[in-house]
C-alpha cells in the first residue's frame, strides 16, 4: 500500500511540475500596455489605456466607449462576466462599453491554465489588466472589491459609480445617455 501511494505521489509532483513547466512562463509582455488617470478615479480626470484583450488584441480606450466596467477582484468579475455571457454578441458595442478586469494578482500558471482559456469561450472582449502597476493606477479611487461603472465624455471621467449586482449593472449601462 505505501509503495502505491508513493508512486501515485511521485506522478502528481510530476504531473505538477510539467504543468507548471508548461504554462507557468509568463508571456506577457508589459511594454505594450499603459494606462493613466490624471487624477485618479474622479470626476474631470483623464483616462487613457492600452490593455490586451483574452486573445492578445491590444485595444485603446478611444472616444467611442462612454462606459467602462472596472472589476479587480475575483468574484466581481464572475458577476460581471456571468451577465455579459448572457447578453447578444454585440452587447457591449451597442452600448458603447469596455469591460477591463484586473487578473494582475491571479499566480502566472492560473492564468494561463484556467482563467485566458475559460475567457476565451467568452463572446464578448475583455481588456485585461496584467501589470501591478497599471492595475493600481486605475484603482485610484475605485471601489476595489464592487463593480466600478465609469461614465464617459471624450476620455473624461463624468460620473463613477458602484453597481452592487446585475440589475444596477444592467441599469447603468443601459440607461439613456
Amino acid at each position: 500500500m505505501k509503495k502505491i501511494l508513493l508512486g501515485l505521489l511521485v506522478i502528481l509532483v510530476a504531473a505538477a511540475g510539467v504543468l507548471f513547466f508548461l504554462k507557468g512562463k509568463d508571456t506577457y509582455e508589459s511594454n505594450i500596455s499603459s494606462a493613466s488617470l490624471t487624477d485618479g478615479l474622479n470626476v474631470g480626470s483623464m483616462i487613457t489605456y492600452t490593455l490586451p484583450d483574452q486573445f492578445g488584441k491590444l485595444h485603446t480606450l478611444d472616444d467611442s466607449i462612454h462606459t467602462l466596467i472596472l472589476v479587480f477582484a475575483k468574484d466581481t468579475g464572475h458577476v460581471v462576466k456571468a451577465y455579459l455571457g448572457a447578453q447578444s454578441t454585440d452587447y457591449l458595442s451597442v452600448h458603447h462599453v469596455a469591460f477591463v478586469a484586473d487578473i494582475s494578482p491571479m499566480p502566472v500558471v492560473i492564468r494561463n491554465t484556467f482563467a485566458l482559456p475559460d475567457l476565451k469561450t467568452q463572446p464578448y472582449s475583455v481588456n485585461l489588466i496584467l501589470d501591478g502597476t497599471i492595475a493600481a493606477s486605475l484603482k485610484n479611487g475605485a471601489k476595489v472589491d464592487g463593480i466600478t461603472v465609469v461614465t464617459l465624455a471624450n476620455k473624461r471621467v463624468e460620473k463613477v459609480e458602484y453597481a452592487e449586482g446585475v440589475e444596477a449593472l444592467k441599469a447603468i449601462i443601459e440607461r439613456e445617455k
